[in-house]
């Protein structure tokens, strides 16, 4: 008998994962948190019934939330990421020697704990000297900060249940003043088949606080549609002016320095829903 795990999305669509075997359940003060061992993507960590990572395709994910922003910053020397309790981001931007910290806030130590027994080629990010990690509500964090960040990237679930608030005005602003006068935002910002109304709030708010604002895609199998948007905002540099110099003779297997620019042509649908 087959057991499968069943990820809706709307009352039309559904992904069906097989399972070999379910490695731990356990309902956190925050969300239901799963770790699964997936037929075809290896193990899976799963929040309130949304897969969140697999260990098949994670580095697509988290190389291009991360490399996007930190390339686009000439200077990145610390950078805080919101959310992102799997390490994956924090891993690839602890590959700029620049970086000197890296503060990653996670609501709920139980995805870190699990990190660390169910996926340890993630845990090791915990352990570099320049990273730190701190359990504490993101939205709550980033309110007492005043530019003291050359980066932060917003690594959130879907906007329900924790995350909900990390999507709105009062979080972007604080976000913009805790950045740096040449501070940049990136934060991932759905599918563009399933949640248009995100993506034109988040652009709409990040327009109204930043100097440039650019939509980018990628494709990510897990994901609902597996197209998923990303949107960086920029007090002052622009990724078209971008030399990617720094890119070179970074360990990467999703993203390359060609994928750095391909990534902001956008469809026309894409085009049409952001007004560009």
């Amino acid at each position: 008998m087959s057991i499968w795990f069943i990820e809706d999305e709307t009352p039309g669509y559904k992904l069906h994962w097989k399972v070999n075997r379910v490695l731990y359940q356990k309902q956190t003060p925050y969300q239901y948190l799963e770790v699964m061992d997936l037929e075809d993507f290896g193990r899976a960590l799963v929040l309130d019934g949304a897969v969140q990572i697999t260990e098949k395709d994670e580095f697509i994910y988290n190389e291009m939330i991360s490399h996007i922003p930190m390339l686009t910053h000439p200077n990145p020397k610390k950078v805080l990421i919101i959310g992102g309790g799997d390490g994956g981001a924090a891993r690839e931007v602890l590959k700029y020697e620049e970086v000197e910290e890296v503060q990653l806030v996670e609501i709920d130590e139980e995805v870190v704990k699990a990190v660390r027994e169910f996926f340890p080629q993630l845990a090791d990010v915990f352990d570099d000297p320049r990273f730190r990690l701190i359990v504490d509500d993101g939205i709550e964090f980033v309110k007492s900060k005043e530019e003291e960040y050359d980066v932060i990237i917003v690594d959130s679930s879907d906007p329900v249940g924790p995350a909900v608030n990390l999507f709105d005005h009062p979080f972007y602003n604080d976000c913009f003043k805790a950045l740096k006068q040449d501070g940049i935002l990136n934060v991932q910002s759905e599918s563009p088949f399933f949640n248009q109304d995100i993506i034109k709030k988040v652009t709409g708010i990040l327009s109204g606080l930043f100097k440039h604002v650019d939509t980018y895609l990628a494709c990510i199998p897990t994901y609902p549609s597996g197209l998923w948007s990303f949107t960086m905002a920029s007090k002052a540099y622009r990724y078209s002016d971008v030399r990617l110099e720094r890119a070179t003779g970074i360990n990467t297997r999703y993203f390359t320095p060609d994928i750095f620019h391909a990534c902001f042509k956008l469809p026309r649908f894409v085009h049409d829903l952001i007004g560009k």
